[in-house]
């Protein structure tokens, strides 16, 4: 992304933000960990080859590498701190707010993104097999003006933060008590070949910008 790989930008971020002791990548494959290496982030293992899939779940990856890197420090981490690299927009703030909001006493922080109201939950459509519409939910029918909508977010992958008791004792990164950190900014969590010309593109109007 704009000649860094992805992995490189998250380095950049984790040097900005000293509350971080460790950080390290969870990969199978060589190549991403060279390029973490080089990017200061330690690649102490390799991902099993039961965790490389695509279904695959977030958790099962966090508690597999915090488990891990315990073992080779033997140190106990109280906090995980996720910074997907396909997120790339995230600011050093952003991650800090996450790590602030956790010490309020939470059991877990994402960072959201408001969902633009034309997507909204209540204006989604379904449509069968015969070529009939409905709505995706049964409430949209009542939905006439954008007035009556309350506000939604969606994840955007900047950054997520766990106690250690979320992931290894509720076994889950969506705990009882879960707070949310919103940014208002423009975010683009990468999934295809257009997202990543989205990103580009933002970060070069941010450099471009006084």
């Amino acid at each position: 992304l704009l000649g860094i790989p992805l992995i490189a930008h998250v380095g950049r971020i984790v040097r900005e933000v000293p509350a971080i002791d460790r950080a390290v990548v969870s990969t199978d494959h060589a190549e991403i960990a060279r390029a973490a290496a080089a990017a200061g982030l330690a690649a102490p293992f390799v991902r099993p080859e039961a965790l490389a899939g695509d279904l695959v779940s977030d958790h099962q990856v966090l508690v597999h590498a915090l488990t891990a890197v315990e073992a080779l420090d033997g140190v106990r981490y109280d906090v995980v701190l996720m910074l997907q690299p396909t997120s790339p927009l995230r600011r050093p703030e952003h991650v800090r707010a996450v790590l602030e909001k956790l010490a309020e006493g939470w059991d877990a922080v994402w960072t959201l993104s408001r969902t633009d109201l034309k997507y909204h939950p209540l204006k989604q459509l379904s449509v069968d097999g015969d070529g009939a519409m409905t709505y995706f939910d049964p409430g949209g029918d009542r939905i006439i003006a954008r007035q009556q909508l309350s506000p939604v977010y969606h994840r955007n992958g900047v950054a997520y933060a766990f106690t250690r008791a979320c992931l290894l004792e509720q076994r889950t990164i969506k705990a009882a008590r879960t707070a949310a950190v919103v940014i208002d900014e423009p975010m683009v969590s990468i999934d295809t070949e257009e997202d990543f010309r989205k990103a580009e593109l933002e970060l070069r109007r941010r450099a471009a910008s006084p």
